[in-house]
């Protein structure tokens, strides 16, 4: 099932399932537990992140031609950060470069969000799959510049800014995507591709993240799970290539579809 979030005319905040002939039906009751598709067509209006996560954890490092790219050794186990709530974005809304506390080093990062169904820990890797709702594209937006000099040795001051994580369009349940380590995925910026890869590049697969993850920890229904970025990050280009106002980045991942976002400054307060 295809799951997309979205605002009515009234304010009001619905979910509802794409059918293949274009259309979307609303569900009722909670993605995360029982719910119904109905018979009832709907026409979305504006467009929400799929989901609103309980958290959201993020690795780091995980693809091989990333880690070479950065000039960061294999590491031997997933290297986690963290992003806040805050981060949230929706499909086509903006990516606000900070002006406050400044950053002049935005970086776009596709990857794939694993999106975890049900409370878990401990998993085992071969039951990992089962605790997963589903899947969508995010774009983990990050300040180079606090992440890696002014951030006292922690990436999370780079990566914690408001609108740094958009993601959408859709929620791909898992039945549709057997093996969320076989999906192309890739970046465009104003139209051009930057980014081109697969996620059979990952060091650790999605089910060892998720066992890593859950290892002596609850994972709540909700936990979001960005998987890493492969290479072409604007970092590493010569010379870098910052996001900037007026910017368009497009995420897409096979399977799943396309999420896009302009760029803007931060309004000035």
């Amino acid at each position: 099932m295809k799951i997309i979030r979205y605002q009515d005319a009234e304010g009001r905040i619905h979910y509802a399932s794409e059918q293949a002939d274009g259309t979307a039906r609303r569900i009722d009751g909670d993605i995360f537990g029982r719910h119904v598709v109905t018979g009832e067509v709907v026409h979305p209006g504006r467009l929400l992140a799929p989901v609103v996560p309980t958290q959201i954890l993020c690795i780091g490092l995980n693809y091989r031609r990333h880690a070479a790219e950065s000039g960061a050794a294999i590491p031997e186990r997933p290297v986690l950060f963290v992003k806040g709530i805050n981060t949230l974005q929706n499909p086509g809304e903006p990516i606000l470069i900070p002006t406050h506390l400044k950053s002049n080093e935005v970086d776009y990062e596709c990857e794939l969000a694993v999106v975890i169904g049900k409370s878990c820990k401990n998993v085992r890797r071969e039951d990992a799959l089962d605790y997963v709702l589903g899947y969508t594209c995010c774009n983990d937006v990050s300040a180079r510049d606090w992440q890696l000099r002014f951030g006292g040795g922690q990436w999370c001051r780079g990566k914690f800014f408001d609108t740094f994580c958009p993601l959408g369009p859709r929620l791909v349940t898992r039945d549709e995507i057997p093996d969320p380590n076989r999906l192309g995925i890739m970046t465009r910026l104003n139209g051009q591709t930057v980014q081109s890869w697969n996620t059979d590049d990952m060091i650790f697969p999605v089910r060892d993240l998720i066992a890593f993850l859950s290892g002596s920890t609850t994972l709540p229904a909700g936990t979001v799970i960005l998987t890493g970025t492969p290479h072409g990050v604007g970092m590493a280009q010569k010379p870098p290539r910052w996001l900037k106002a007026g910017d368009e980045v497009t995420i897409e991942i096979e399977g799943i579809g396309s999420l896009t976002n302009p760029v803007a400054d931060e309004p000035q307060h």
